[in-house]
């Protein structure tokens, strides 16, 4: 269950929301919504895949982990990642518009679920100055909202245009452990490579334009980043040993 409400700096005064990562928090988690728009932060870290939601849609994810709700960027100290994703980093806090008077545009605003196990009144970082201004963690937080409102925005141009292209393919991801541990995901789709190769003309400018086609290089590149899960998943089992 949820409790959102709009958040405004009079009935929250007060509150604070706890920024670190753990399970405790919903970062227990295999694999994590992400947006064309953080590819070129995320391909550092992660390997990026598409996914088909239950609409049969297409969406990014990161792969963060083998097995069911594994995340192995997470540690004693938190999140263990130069970037994490926006999804992740959001917490309690999304964005709903908000009709105006006298028919104008409705505005996005910030909304909170105060039943979130990161919001407290105790510890944390405050969202607001004792005059009632922003606090530095609020401003974090409208630009985070603010990836991830443009990151909804281009998701679907950016797949269709890439899936018009025939640029999508099947993958089965395999990964084979120090100890003889294998595992196979399956569901998962990337660019293909040597279509994206042979892509030339206006089909190559208009994708170039858009910028997905550096989304779709970042995407490629970040899949170097399996082997370096893998060696992460074989220190940790070599630890639990």
């Amino acid at each position: 269950m949820t409790n959102r409400v709009l958040l405004n700096n009079v009935d929250h005064a007060d509150l604070r929301v706890i920024a670190r990562h753990g399970p405790e928090f919903g970062d227990g988690v295999n694999q994590a919504l992400v947006f064309p728009n953080e590819f070129e932060d995320l391909q550092r870290e992660y390997p990026i895949f598409f996914r088909r939601d239950a609409d049969g849609a297409f969406q990014a994810v990161v792969l963060l982990g083998f097995d069911r709700d594994e995340n192995l960027f997470l540690d004693g100290r938190g999140w263990n990642a130069r970037y994490v994703p926006a999804a992740q980093q959001r917490g309690p806090f999304s964005i709903a518009l908000q009709p105006q008077r006298a028919g104008g545009a409705p505005e996005a605003m910030i909304h909170i679920d105060l039943d979130h196990p990161r919001v407290s009144r105790t510890e944390g970082e405050p969202l607001f100055l004792p005059a009632g201004g922003n606090a530095p963690y609020l401003q974090h937080v409208s630009r985070l909202l603010g990836v991830i409102y443009d990151g909804l925005e281009v998701g679907r141009p950016f797949f269709e245009a890439l899936d018009g292209l025939g640029l999508i393919e099947a993958i089965e991801v395999e990964a084979k452990l120090a100890d003889g541990r294998e595992y196979v995901i399956p569901d998962l789709f990337t660019v293909s490579e040597a279509r994206l190769a042979d892509l030339g003309g206006e089909d190559l400018e208009r994708l170039h334009r858009s910028g997905a086609l550096r989304a779709a290089y970042a995407q490629r590149s970040s899949m170097a980043n399996i082997s370096r899960l893998i060696d992460a998943k074989s220190v940790r089992q070599a630890a639990f040993a």
